[in-house]
Parts: structure tokens; sequence; C-alpha cells
């Protein structure tokens, strides 16, 4: 079974992925207020039960432990695209955040994961301190302000249409049809 709705389009879709960083909760962000923390673990249920029926993924908890704190992995995700191993690197910081509670804030173990992934230790240790990789994280960022996107997921067809949120795979596979309909992709 698929483990997100981009797995699950891949199916039936080819698919050119480019990933952008996006911190929910950057630095020098102001605290979480408690009734918005109070919010999101009251909805944690429904989450879990969408990712269980939609992906067969258990997800342990809204990961408000380091909530925002991301900053590392997608310098982190910077290198690791560029080794060719950007998605695997992706996908196993979700699982180390969402399912298994690792502090993904923690250079010690994003270096871990990257080795699990293939990714030379000692190179993407040294990469978490590339200026060259913060900048392009900053400039994901800019650009995602400049272009009003403030959540996640946001998936953007052919340059045009944005899906926002977890929404189910019908409705990216919707979206791709249309892209190609349209051609602003190939089929």
């Amino acid at each position: 079974m698929a483990e997100s709705g981009l797995d699950s389009l891949r199916e039936t879709h080819p698919l050119t992925i480019q990933w952008k960083a996006y911190e929910l909760r950057p630095e020098g962000s102001p605290p979480m207020p408690p009734e918005y923390r109070e919010r999101i673990l009251a909805g944690w249920p429904r989450v879990q039960q969408m990712a269980r029926e939609r992906f067969n993924v258990e997800m342990t908890r809204p990961g408000l432990k380091n909530p925002g704190d991301t900053f590392l992995a997608h310098t982190g995700g910077k290198f690791a695209e560029r080794q060719g191993l950007g998605e695997a690197y992706h996908k196993a910081v979700f699982r180390a955040h969402w399912q298994t509670e690792q502090d993904i804030a923690d250079p010690e173990t994003l270096t871990k994961i990257a080795g699990e992934v293939g990714l030379d230790e000692t190179a993407f240790r040294q990469a978490l301190a590339d200026p060259e990789l913060a900048a392009e994280v900053r400039a994901d960022e800019h650009w995602a302000m400049q272009n009003g996107l403030n959540g996640v997921p946001a998936f953007i067809f052919g340059n045009r249409y944005l899906v926002s949120g977890a929404q189910p795979v019908e409705v990216l596979r919707q979206v791709a049809d249309r892209c190609i309909q349209e051609g602003l992709v190939d089929d």
C-alpha cells in the first residue's frame, strides 16, 4: 500500500516531484498557544484514522515535542536531493518524526537517518552547516511566502493548480488529469 497520496498517484501517473522546504514554525516564531495545541490534540484521532485508512500508516503523535523546528532537516533534504536520495531521505524523516517520535531537530538523529538511506554521514554532517544549502532552504520559504502558501502539504500541478492539505488521492488524480488535458504536462 502507498505511504502517501503522491505514492498512490504515481501508480497511475508519471510524476516529476520537486520538493520545497517549508517550516510551519520557523525559528523566532512565538510559542504555540495552548488553545492551538489543544485543537491539534483534539483532532489528532481523526488524522490518525485518515492515515491508517488511506495509507496503512500508523502515526503515533501529533509531533508537538519540537513543532516546526525543521530547518536542519530541510537543509539535509537539499543535500540528499543533490545526491539523488531526496525522496528516500524525506520519507525517512517523516517516519522518524510522525511514527517513531525522533527529534528531527537534532543533527545526530538526522545524520543517523541520512546513513540509513545511503548518504555518507560525514558529508551529510558537514552539509548541515553549508551556507549554500541553508540559502536554498530560505529561498524556498521566501517563494512559498510570495505565493501565499501557508500550510503543508501543498501540491502544485503543472505550475498552475494548488492542492492544499491531505486530500484523497482521487483529488490528486483529478488535478493531474486536468493538467494532462490542458497540455500543462505530458501524460
